[in-house]
């Protein structure tokens, strides 16, 4: 089988994590992965911010688990020790589609180099905050950005979840 189509039909959610911290080589392979996403007119509007400042990471975990409504303690990020942080640039009218694509090649470079991951929301409502314009400033970052999602990256603690049944009536021929 082709193996781009093997990583589509083999990539799991995953939420349980390791806590070895995959190499810079492997992170900064998923992140060129996902910047050569297709992106309307070739803007690009989308970037990447990779934490794995552990620090930093598990601010962004409490403050992810607080916007979800989830009890104190809770890791929405099933302690993954990466998180990749997509962003899209307002201006553009394809951001955050462009932003969407940049998490899906992710996801599967990720998966094809043994990397777990899950996609997790709520970056919208994060970089909606004071503290999070705050790290986009410190980063040296202009623009207005819209928090588009977190890639959760690490490696998987036990096996890769099986796959759910795809859901029927979802393709229609017009021939």
């Amino acid at each position: 089988m082709n193996e781009v189509l093997k990583a589509i039909e083999t990539r799991r959610s995953v939420r349980k994590f390791l806590p070895d911290m995959p190499s810079k080589e492997q992170i900064d392979t998923v992140i060129t992965a996902g910047l050569q996403a297709a992106s309307g007119k070739n803007e690009q509007a989308a970037m990447v911010i990779a934490v794995t400042n552990k620090e930093l990471r598990d601010k962004i975990s409490r403050d992810n688990a607080a916007i979800g409504g989830w009890k104190e303690g809770f890791d929405p990020f099933y302690g993954a020790p990466v998180i990749l942080i997509v962003l899209g640039r307002k201006a553009f009218p394809t951001y955050i589609y462009d932003g969407s694509l940049v998490l899906g090649n992710m996801m599967l470079a990720a998966h094809s180099l043994g990397l777990a991951n899950i996609w997790i929301h709520s970056a919208k409502e994060e970089f909606e905050s004071a503290d999070y314009q705050a790290l986009l400033k410190d980063l040296g970052i202009a623009d207005e950005w819209e928090g588009i999602g977190h890639l959760a990256l690490g490696f998987v603690d036990g096996e890769l979840p099986a796959a759910h049944p795809i859901k029927e009536n979802r393709v229609f021929y017009v021939e």
